[in-house]
């Protein structure tokens, strides 16, 4: 495993790579890795010549300063796993400066809407951040392919938006959401859980696979309060949201309509730490 920490010397590495007609997989990366990331490793490494992991906790995409600063940092630890899948593996691991340089702001996209449904609601500004962490790592690494987790659904449309809009020449590829053995879909965040909290939050898979199953014969608003009222008797979880949207709009639904794909979203607070998940419903 290379560690780069200046994009100039990673450019380097990759120009080389692309003049022996080798493609490239990028998996970007918060860092605070785990099975989830290695899942995306793994595929992107079965299905490209040359793979770059970038680990950046960009501050552009929360709107919690603290969130921010409580974001688990553990490079060692990130390389170390890395290494179980491939030595062969570039990682990004770039300072502040090195990724803006010295305006650390974000560029405002239009997402055609998407941004404002959702996460955009709770996070305004969020996707902006994502938008231009995204585009940014694109510029620099130019992958063919870059491999993003479904847990993030919403930031999944939005990355599809931004590279469809802004002509940027990369293959995005969706990934299915890893879980643990719970239910509880794999996070970063999950090591921050008090072990009461780690027991509580397989609710919201639970939660989420029941409503798949009331979706089937119930209305779309009967499902949606039925979810409301078990977080309401739930003494440790607090919702957010829990939304049945369209998958190409992301719009909330009121009634079902023929030929249309829907899912359930869900963000929870289990103490300080927002969980999301979200799951296919038809």
């Amino acid at each position: 495993v290379k560690i780069f920490t200046e994009q100039s010397e990673l450019k380097k590495e990759i120009e080389l790579l692309k003049s022996q007609g080798k493609t490239l997989g990028l998996v970007p990366t918060m860092g605070a890795l785990h099975k989830g990331h290695l899942s995306l490793v793994q595929r992107a490494l079965d299905e490209n010549d040359a793979l770059v992991v970038s680990i950046f906790v960009n501050p552009t995409q929360f709107n919690n300063p603290d969130d921010l600063v409580k974001y688990p940092r553990t490079l060692e630890r990130d390389v170390a796993l890395l290494k179980t899948a491939s030595d062969d593996i570039l990682v990004y691991a770039p300072a502040v400066e090195d990724v803006y340089e010295d305006k650390v702001e974000s560029v405002e996209y239009d997402f055609d809407g998407l941004e404002h449904k959702m996460e955009g609601k709770f996070r305004p500004g969020h996707f902006d951040g994502v938008g231009t962490i995204v585009k940014r790592l694109f510029e620099i690494v130019t992958p063919d392919n870059a491999y993003f987790g479904e847990k993030d659904f919403q930031q999944l449309a939005i990355i599809k938006k931004m590279v469809e809009k802004h002509n940027v020449p990369v293959n995005i590829v969706p990934c299915e959401i890893l879980r643990e053995d719970s239910g509880l879909a794999m996070s970063s965040r999950n090591v921050r859980l008090t072990p009461e909290y780690l027991e509580a939050s397989p609710f919201i898979y639970e939660t989420l696979k029941a409503s798949k199953i009331k979706f089937g014969t119930e209305s779309a608003k009967d499902v949606m309060e039925w979810v409301e009222s078990q977080f309401k008797n739930h003494p440790l979880l607090e919702l957010e949201y829990f939304v049945i949207a369209d998958i190409n709009t992301l719009e909330t639904i009121d009634n079902k309509k023929e030929n249309t794909l829907y899912r359930a979203f869900v963000a929870v607070y289990a103490d300080d730490i927002r969980l999301i998940d979200n799951l296919a419903l038809n």
